[in-house]
C-alpha cells in the first residue's frame, strides 16, 4: 500500500496519458469504440499484471498491426466490426497455444535462439518503424485541417516545441534536484504543448461541447467465422514475435530478465487472454506497448504500480465521454513532437543492448545477420501466402532467427552439449 502515494498518482496519470494518443488512434482509424478500447486497455493491463507476477513494468494498448486485417473484414461483403472481433478473439488464443509449448522450453535455448545480435536490431527495428508515425503526426499528414490553417511549417513548430519542452524539463529539472518533475516530461509537454496549439487556434472543442460527462461505453460481441480467422490470426504470428521484442526491450530498460522471470510464457499469456478478452467486449487487439517502452526509458520509473494506475485511470475515463473527446481534441503535431523522443528512445534501448553485450561487428555472420534483419526490416520486402503476409518487424525477427540458427548452428550446439 505503501506504494500508492500522491507521486505515483501524478506518474500513473503521466503513463495513462502516453499511452492514451496511440491507444485512440486504432479504433479511430477502424470505428471501434474509443471508451470500449480504453476500457479493455486498462481490464487487459491488470490482467496482464497479475499473470506476470506483478513484475513487468507493462501497459497494454492497441495493436496497430490488425488494423489491416480488421479493415479487410469489416469492408469485406457481408462482413462487419464483429465478424473482425470474431478473428481477434481466436488470434488471442494463438498467444496462449504458444506460451504453453515455451512452458516447457528452456530459457538458456530461448537466448541461444534469441542473442544479442538477433534481439538489437529487433529492438532498434521497433523503433524505426514507428518512426514515420511520429514524423507523420509532426508535419500534420493526418490533419489536413490543421495544415490548412498554419501549414507544415507551423506543424513542426508546434512539434518541435513540445519536442523542447520534454527536454527542458527532463535536463533541467533533473539537474536542480527537482527529481519528481524530472519524471513528468511527457505530462508536461502534452499539456504545454496543447495550450500552444490552443493558442494558435488549431484545437477544435465542438465535439466536447456537446459530450456527456457520464455514459457507458459501447460494449459489442463478437460473431465468429472461418473469413475473418483465416485473415486475422496469421497477424498473430508476427505480433507474437514483436512481443519478444517488446519484452526484451523492457528488460533491457529495467536491468532484468523477464524473459525468464516471470517468464515469456507468462507474458504471452496475457498479452493472449487480454487480447481475446477485449475483443469479447468490443475492443481491439491488445500488445506491449512500444510507447510504453520509450516512456520507462525517458522517465525512469520502473515501478510496475505505475502502469496499474495509469490502467485503473483508463477504465476509470472509459465511462466519461466529454474527457476521452477532450483527448481527442490533441493536435497530431503535439502527440508528434513528444513520439519523436519516445521512439527514438526504443531504438537507443537496442543500440545500448549491443554495446552492454559486447557484440562484435568484426565476426562476419553477426554483421550478415544484422544487416539482413535491419534491411528486410525497413525496407518494405513483404512475402504473401495467401491471406497470410509477413513484413516488417515479423519478417526480419524470422530471418535473424533462422539465419542464426543456420550459420551459428555448431557453435549452439557445442554450447549446449556444455
Amino acid at each position: 500500500m505503501k506504494d500508492l502515494n500522491s507521486k505515483n498518482f501524478v506518474l500513473g496519470f503521466q503513463h495513462m496519458f502516453v499511452m492514451f494518443g496511440a491507444t485512440v488512434l486504432v479504433p479511430l482509424i477502424t470505428g471501434l469504440d474509443v471508451g470500449v478500447t480504453l476500457f479493455a486497455a486498462g481490464i487487459g493491463t491488470l490482467l496482464f499484471h497479475v499473470l506476470t507476477k506483478f513484475q513487468v513494468p507493462v501497459f497494454l494498448g492497441s495493436s496497430f498491426a490488425f488494423i489491416p486485417g480488421i479493415i479487410a473484414v469489416a469492408t469485406a461483403d457481408g462482413g462487419s466490426l464483429p465478424e473482425a472481433l470474431g478473428g481477434i478473439v481466436i488470434a488471442g488464443l494463438l498467444y496462449v497455444v504458444v506460451a504453453i509449448i515455451f512452458k516447457f522450453i528452456d530459457v538458456r535455448i530461448l537466448h541461444k535462439i534469441l542473442p544479442p545480435f538477433v534481439t538489437g536490431p529487433i529492438i532498434v527495428l521497433i523503433g524505426l518503424i514507428l518512426a514515420p508515425i511520429a514524423i507523420a503526426n509532426a508535419n500534420g499528414s493526418y490533419a489536413a485541417d490543421i495544415v490548412e490553417k498554419i501549414g507544415v511549417n507551423g506543424c513542426w513548430l508546434v512539434a518541435l516545441f513540445t519536442f523542447a519542452v520534454a527536454v527542458f524539463v527532463k535536463v533541467f529539472f533533473e539537474k536542480v534536484g527537482a527529481k519528481l518533475l524530472s519524471m513528468l516530461p511527457v505530462l508536461i509537454a502534452l499539456i504545454a504543448g496543447y495550450i500552444f496549439a490552443i493558442i494558435l487556434g488549431i484545437v477544435d472543442f465542438s465535439a466536447v461541447h456537446n459530450a456527456a460527462w457520464f455514459g457507458l461505453p459501447k460494449f459489442s460481441l463478437p460473431v465468429f467465422s472461418t473469413r475473418s480467422i483465416s485473415i486475422i490470426v496469421p497477424i498473430a504470428i508476427v505480433t507474437i514475435v514483436e512481443h519478444f521484442g517488446d519484452v526484451l526491450a523492457i528488460g533491457n530498460v529495467v536491468g532484468k530478465d523477464f524473459i525468464k522471470e516471470p517468464g515469456i510464457h507468462r507474458t504471452l499469456l496475457g498479452d493472449g487472454l487480454a487480447t481475446s478478452l477485449s475483443a469479447m467486449i468490443g475492443g481491439p487487439a491488445n500488445t506491449t506497448y512500444s510507447e510504453n517502452t520509450g516512456a520507462v526509458a525517458l522517465t525512469g520509473v520502473f515501478n510496475p504500480i505505475i502502469m496499474r494506475i495509469a490502467a485503473v485511470f483508463a477504465i476509470v475515463l472509459s465511462f466519461v465521454p466529454k474527457f476521452t473527446v477532450i483527448i481527442e481534441t490533441i493536435p497530431g503535431p503535439v502527440i508528434g513532437g513528444i513520439s519523436i523522443l519516445l521512439f527514438g528512445m526504443i531504438s537507443s534501448i537496442g543500440i545500448k543492448n549491443m554495446v552492454d553485450n559486447k557484440v562484435d561487428f568484426t565476426n562476419a555472420k553477426i554483421l550478415m545477420i544484422s544487416a539482413a534483419m535491419l534491411v528486410l526490416g525497413l525496407g518494405g520486402a513483404k512475402f504473401a501466402f495467401g491471406n497470410f503476409q509477413l513484413e516488417g518487424l515479423g519478417l526480419a525477427a524470422i530471418v535473424g532467427v533462422l539465419l542464426n540458427l543456420i550459420l551459428n548452428f555448431n557453435e549452439i550446439k557445442k554450447k549446449e552439449v556444455e
